[in-house]
């Protein structure tokens, strides 16, 4: 009979969602051909999966960070493939935790043979957390503000940090909590299409975020050596105001923003910047798939008549990271972080920039899955994200590795 076929998740089965983890198989027979499947079922119900082919070694081991898959959901060593991989059966599915206090299961199976999935021989869950140990979770209903603050375990100080999305709207708080589990203070801040914040609004008005700066910086555990602010897309241009307007920013990273302010009037005190002028009339419906490719509704960026929406970074006395793919279909993301960074080395500024080749829009933590298409949730409308699968979850892991070491080394 010979031993049980044993997997194996190391150092612990249980781990934060952004830990990367050794998958190990052993008591196969030597040169075995098996199919590895990893399975995870999202809080909609949406099954979303990979699989992968591999042949043990000479005395019936595998371990996935030193065996190169053959052919599946990816090819070579990727030790991460199974996560990085995971696709919905359903299209157009984006795997996004909505409760962070529960953690993803990820089943990881191994079966007899390649590409068949009747014989199992073994199989282990991967519990995987976006709240690490003693992280407490506040949700903040004070003044304006609709948020939620997450506190690390401990009385610090510690940095403080405040965590926008996009024009999707809501209130996401995965990459909070996942900052907060790394000793982060995160406030995850809505500012559009959530409980009675309207879907669009009318204007955005800049002090809501100083409403967020101000109960930030009074948290008792937060350091006062200044804020840092992070944001994805629109949250990309409104973490550049608010380091431009708001004296206690001190380091903003802009993940595929842009460097004006887009689709909402920002009103300040006693100015508004006007959203840079676009045309609905320039998007391309593809006639098939009902896929929408946003890329050409703005106007040209480098056209003066544009300029009064530009956010005057440099006069900025903040730090800043700017993050974006090459390949990101939704905006022309990297052209625009190039005129921010731009405009900050002629001012003499400091700024550091990194643009991923074969990423897309949507540069989320590691070893969430690329998603090229899903429905935006404000538009409604089927929208392409872009990014090739391998180069982009190398792209998250590395985005995410700099953002953390940038807001440690400037707050």
């Amino acid at each position: 009979a010979g031993m049980a076929v044993r997997v194996a998740v190391l150092p612990s089965p249980r781990c934060l969602f952004d830990d990367p983890v050794q998958i190990r198989v052993a008591g196969l027979q030597p040169q075995q051909a098996v199919t590895l499947r990893a399975s995870l079922v999202d809080e909609s119900g949406e099954l979303f999966q990979a699989h992968a082919l591999y042949r043990a070694g000479s005395s019936g081991e595998l371990d996935l960070s030193r065996f190169p898959a053959l052919g599946g959901s990816y090819l070579g060593v990727e030790p991460m493939g199974l996560l990085w991989a995971l696709q919905s059966k359903t299209p157009y599915k984006r795997l996004a935790k909505r409760n962070v206090l529960t953690p993803f299961y990820v089943d990881l199976e191994v079966y007899e043979g390649h590409g068949d999935t009747s014989r199992l021989l073994g199989k282990c869950t991967n519990e995987r957390w976006f709240l690490g140990e003693g992280v407490k979770r506040i949700s903040v209903r004070e003044g304006r503000l609709k948020a939620t603050l997450f506190l690390p375990p401990g009385q610090g100080p510690f940095p403080g940090l405040i965590d926008l999305y996009g024009s999707g709207g809501g209130l996401i708080e995965y990459r909070a909590s996942l900052l907060a589990s790394r000793g982060f203070v995160t406030l995850a801040l809505a500012y559009m299409s959530f409980e009675d914040i309207p879907a669009t609004p009318e204007v955005l008005e800049l002090s809501y975020f100083e409403e967020a700066l101000n109960f930030l910086r009074k948290q008792q555990q937060v350091k006062d050596t200044g804020i840092g602010v992070l944001g994805l897309s629109k949250g990309g241009d409104l973490a550049l105001s608010m380091a431009t307007f708001l004296p206690g920013i001190k380091a903003a990273v802009s993940i595929s923003g842009s460097s004006f302010n887009s689709f909402i009037p920002l009103k300040g005190d006693g100015f508004t910047i006007p959203p840079h002028p676009y045309d609905l009339g320039r998007m391309k419906i593809s006639e098939e798939s009902g896929l929408v490719d946003f890329s050409d509704v703005l106007d040209d960026h480098m056209d003066p008549a544009t300029w009064d929406c530009r956010i005057p970074v440099e006069r900025s006395l903040a730090k800043f990271l700017f993050l974006s793919g090459l390949d990101d279909r939704n905006w022309k993301s990297a052209l625009y972080c190039q005129e921010a960074v731009q405009r900050l080395q002629q001012h003499g500024q400091e700024v550091e920039f990194c643009s991923y080749s074969g990423a897309g829009h949507l540069l989320e933590p590691p070893y969430l899955p690329l998603c090229q298409v899903s429905i935006h949730r404000v538009l409604g409308m089927l929208v392409h994200w872009g990014g090739q699968w391998r180069e982009h979850a190398k792209a998250q892991e590395d985005a995410w590795h700099r953002i953390q070491a940038f807001f440690w080394q400037h707050l």
